[in-house]
C-alpha cells in the first residue's frame, strides 16, 4: 500500500509547521549525524527526508504509530523503528560558548510535560502525571537555548534547575526567572515582606522583569504547537528526545 505523505512542500509546511527550506537543513543537519545509515537489519523502506517528515509529523500531532503507518504506507513496526532511530538526532545544537564583553540575556523556566511513563513523572499540580522541563531561551532572539533532562513534576523549579547541569551552561551569562527560583543565584523579582512593601523602583524593577521573562512563556505555547509536548505516551528518554527535537524545530521555525 502506498503512502501519501511524502517529502513535499505542501506535507512538510501543512504538517510540521517548517517551511521547506527549514526543514531541509533539518533533514541536513540528521544526515551529518549518521542519520542515512541502515541501523542494522534491512535498509529502510523510506528515504530519509520522508523518515525525518514521519517523525516531525508524529511530534507536531501526536498520532499514534497505528495511524501514521497507513500515511506514510508502512506498517506500525516500522513507525517504531524510525522514530527509534532518529529522535536522538534531532536533538538540539550544543549552547554556544558565551563571549567574552559580550552582553547576552538568558530566561529559564520550567513547564510540565504530562507523561505516562510514571518512572519520569509524579502526580503534580496539574493533576495529572507530569515531568518538568528546564529550558533556557535568549531573551532577544527568543530562540531555545537549552533544555535539560526532565525530573519528576513534583521537584519544584529551584531544586530542577540545581540537578540539570544548566548552571554549567549559563556560567559568564546573567539569566532571570522567576521567584521560584530564589537562592539559586540567578536575577528574580524582589519580594515583598510582611509589613514592608516595595519601594517604587522595585515595583518597577519587577514590572520590567515580568515583561521580559513572559517571552519564555510565549516560548512555551509556541513549542507546545508540537503537541507530543501535551500528552507524551514515550518510555524512557522518549520525552527528553521529544523535547530536544521540538526546540530544535522551534528554533528552525523562528529563523524563517
Amino acid at each position: 500500500m502506498g503512502g501519501v505523505l511524502r517529502a513535499e512542500p505542501l506535507w512538510v509546511e501543512t504538517f510540521t509547521g517548517l517551511r521547506m527550506g527549514r526543514f531541509e537543513k533539518l533533514v541536513k543537519a540528521v544526515r551529518e549525524r549518521g542519520g542515512n545509515g541502515p541501523g542494522g537489519g534491512r535498509p529502510w523502506c523510506l528515504p530519509l527526508a520522508d523518515r525525518v517528515l514521519l517523525v516531525a509529523v508524529y511530534y507536531r500531532t501526536n498520532l499514534t504509530m497505528r495511524q501514521l503507518a497507513p500515511l506514510f504506507g508502512i506498517s506500525p513496526a516500522t513507525v517504531c523503528r524510525v522514530i527509534h532511530r532518529l529522535r536522538p538526532l534531532l536533538a538540539l545544537e550544543p549552547a554556544p560558548r558565551p563571549v567574552a564583553d559580550v552582553e547576552r540575556l538568558w530566561i529559564v523556566d520550567g513547564t510540565l510535560v504530562p507523561v505516562r511513563d510514571r518512572t519520569v513523572a509524579a502526580s503534580s499540580r496539574n493533576y495529572r502525571f507530569s515531568a518538568n522541563v528546564q529550558v533556557i531561551i535568549d531573551a532577544d532572539s527568543r530562540l531555545v537555548i537549552a533544555s535539560a533532562r526532565p525530573v519528576p513534576g513534583n521537584k519544584a523549579d529551584a531544586h530542577a534547575w540545581r540537578e540539570s547541569g544548566l548552571p554549567t551552561i549559563a556560567a559568564g551569562t546573567t539569566v532571570i526567572a522567576d521567584g521560584a527560583y530564589l537562592g539559586t543565584g540567578l536575577t528574580v523579582p524582589h519580594r515583598r515582606r510582611s509589613g514592608r512593601p516595595l519601594l517604587r523602583g522595585q515595583e518597577e524593577d519587577n514590572a520590567e522583569h515580568r515583561r521580559v521573562r513572559a517571552r519564555v512563556e510565549h516560548t512555551f505555547a509556541r513549542m507546545k504547537n508540537w503537541k507530543i509536548l501535551r500528552d507524551c505516551r514515550q518510555k524512557g528518554d522518549g520525552l527528553h528526545h521529544a523535547v530536544q527535537a521540538v526546540a530544535t524545530m522551534h528554533n528552525l521555525a523562528m529563523t524563517g
